[in-house]
């Protein structure tokens, strides 16, 4: 127990080392260059067929602010992608809990969409963080927020709630539907 505490301390620390300039420089910038993405993948192995995947991003052409937040953060990868863009992700579930979001509670976002963005976000963490997707009502919750989660135009999403419900449906299904076994003599 006493080393969570002192886990979510140092983390803590971490964020109040970031001096207040800097701290709302990177919170303006990922205002406009980040992004907070849910994304749904089917998985056989998982009790309702779907595996929630959670990831903070920055996307840039120059690594400088990408490397300082990273830095600073103390979590995260940073990798150059084949378009020599440089992203910087962050998908471990305790990092974004106890590091991403309470830095952009503690520096908010200035522009409308964004606020939504991360409260949408939040919400799906925190119903991720009680197991809450762990229930089919929970998960369907997740699915539905997910659906709110950046919209807009040209932008389309591989799976929805409706491959959730459908996918539920037709496991329903197969679990009610008796098995007739005929056996000739």
């Amino acid at each position: 127990m006493r080393k969570n505490a002192s886990r979510a301390d140092n983390q803590q620390e971490r964020l109040e080392k970031i001096p207040a300039s800097t701290a709302h420089y990177f919170s303006g910038f990922v205002d406009g260059e980040g992004s907070f993405n849910v994304a749904l993948i089917p998985r056989k192995e998982y009790r309702f067929g779907w595996k929630i995947y959670l990831t903070f991003n920055v996307a840039q052409k120059d690594p400088t602010v990408l490397k300082l937040i990273q830095n600073y953060f103390g979590v995260g990868r940073l990798e150059q992608r084949k378009d020599g863009v440089w992203n910087y992700s962050v998908n471990d579930f305790k990092s974004l809990k106890e590091i991403v979001i309470p830095f952009f509670e503690r520096y908010p976002f200035l522009s409308r969409l964004k606020k939504k963005n991360f409260t949408i976000f939040k919400q799906i963490v925190e119903i991720i963080g009680k197991d809450g997707h762990f229930t089919k009502d929970g998960l369907e919750e997740v699915i539905k927020l997910r659906e709110t989660i950046n919209e807009g135009k040209g932008r389309t999403r591989k799976y929805s709630v409706l491959d959730y419900r459908k996918s539920q449906e037709s496991s329903e299904t197969i679990r009610q539907t008796p098995i007739e076994i005929s056996v000739k003599i």
